[in-house]
């Protein structure tokens, strides 16, 4: 086992892997921007060393700093948590280079599963389901044409580095094509110094469902059962829950099959999550594998008994799944009890969706019992504007999905932040909406939430 890990993190995903590590007994060593220099994770590690000046460009992403403050300190591995370098290939090789453990997949695992059009061939080579669309990058925009014509419009362009939502477009008509196409490459380029980009059928209003793997070092791969997450905004996450409602027990064991069996082909190892959309016939197809941590692993925690991030440093540090994993493993995975829900409260104006930066004057964190709140702010906290808006998450759990909804009204309406906005009215509301409460969920469901698009003012005519 480690002696000491470095986290390569901030915030409350920080913190929760100095709990993991305390409970190994394993001693901790946090990084910090100059910004950060009062959080949480600093104050609760065994030692802190500052990075650089607050921008991330400047500290937590600067590979130099981060590998140099491990050596500093002596450590045997590092932590990357979710975000940041969690998914550089680069920056896992010279940890390896530097003869530190990176807790994590393999660098070649992480490279093909980062490049999404590669991931996509892979997915399907190991026996994936995946939508019709081009074999391989795109070449050029006639390219594009030529392929949308062939799997049908609908379709979606999509960038093959990053993600966010940034490089993709929905193209409903041929016309529509060029210009999005241009700007689908221009975005890319921009956003990841890469702009190839490939092309797939678009699922209308689907939903998003994702199945939670883990694989240790000596050729095992289980599944940790399912999580739906179609309540977004512009691609990103903001209420997960566990399990997916529409996933029958037979369908999990199938897909749990599948998905063991792929990731063992690949050999995969620690934490990973395969994404899919469902279309309305309940139909599973692969979009991209996150090879890290998802900041949504507590419903997972919750509905499992598995301790997420302590299997990822006993996996790095050698041990075996069946010694890692406390609760019976079904076949070839852990099946769900009970039901969890997530709500990812951020610093943002619940009406518009703006960043809110600034000093937390007041607050109260929710509690009782079936209530979890994963976060590192405190009363006086200063919510920094260089980062992700996240500021906590708040996760309940119910015997069934009625009582872990009851749950998490009654937590929302406890939870208090004053000084900065937050998304907490945001999620009451989506909460009390007959649809969420049915189950009847879509990726397009915040739609209804959106703020109507400001109208320019018609020009007065003389």
């Amino acid at each position: 086992m480690f002696k000491k890990i470095l986290i390569a993190n901030r915030g409350e995903i920080a913190l929760r892997v100095i709990c993991a590590c305390k409970d190994l007994g394993i001693k901790t060593v946090a990084i910090y921007s100059e910004a950060d220099r009062n959080a949480l994770h600093v104050r609760f590690a065994d030692e802190a060393i500052c990075v650089g000046p607050p921008r991330a460009a400047d500290s937590y992403l600067n590979v130099p700093a981060v590998v140099s403050a491990a050596e500093i300190t002596n450590v045997d591995a590092i932590h990357p948590g979710y975000g940041f370098l969690s998914e550089n290939a680069n920056f896992a090789e010279v940890c390896e280079s530097s003869h530190i453990k990176f807790i994590g997949p393999r660098p070649e695992t992480i490279r093909l599963m980062g490049e999404k059009e590669r991931a996509r061939e892979a997915a399907k080579a190991v026996g994936l389901p995946v939508l019709p669309g081009s074999d391989g990058m795109l070449k050029d925009e006639a390219d594009a044409i030529a392929v949308a014509a062939r799997v049908g419009y609908p379709v979606m362009i999509k960038a093959s580095a990053g993600g966010g939502g940034r490089g993709m477009r929905i193209v409903r008509r041929a016309d529509e094509l060029p210009g999005l196409f241009s700007a689908a490459q221009a975005e890319a380029a921009s956003s990841f110094g890469c702009g190839d980009l490939y092309l797939e059928k678009l699922v209308d209003r689907p939903r998003h469902i994702e199945f939670q793997v883990l694989g240790d070092e000596h050729g095992r791969v289980i599944h940790l059962s399912e999580r739906e997450c179609s309540v977004q905004r512009r691609h990103q996450k903001l209420v997960e829950e566990s399990p997916a409602t529409p996933v029958s027990p037979q369908l999990r064991e199938r897909m749990g099959t599948i998905i063991t069996a792929a990731m063992a082909k690949i050999g995969y190892t620690n934490a990973g999550t395969i994404e899919f959309l469902m279309n309305p016939d309940g139909e599973l197809y692969f979009i991209e594998m996150n090879t890290r941590l998802q900041v949504e692993h507590p419903v997972t925690e919750m509905v499992t008994g598995v301790d997420m991030v302590k299997a990822q440093i006993r996996i790095a540090s050698g041990d075996h799944l069946a010694d890692i994993i406390p609760v019976p493993i079904e076949g070839n995975g852990v099946l769900p009890r009970g039901h969890a829900i997530e709500c990812r409260i951020n610093a943002e104006n619940p009406e518009t969706f703006t960043p809110s930066a600034g000093q937390i004057t007041g607050l109260n964190l929710p509690g009782g019992i079936g209530v979890r709140v994963d976060s590192a702010v405190y009363s006086e906290a200063v919510v920094p504007p260089y980062y992700d808006s996240l500021i906590a998450k708040l996760i309940t759990y119910g015997h069934d999905r009625t009582e872990a909804i009851a749950r998490m009204r009654r937590a929302l309406d406890m939870f208090i932040v004053q000084g900065v906005d937050t998304s907490v009215a945001l999620h009451r509301k989506i909460l009390a909406e007959p649809d969420f409460v049915a189950g009847r969920l879509n990726t397009a469901f915040m739609d209804r939430f959106m703020p109507a698009p400001r109208q320019r003012p018609k020009k007065q005519t003389p």
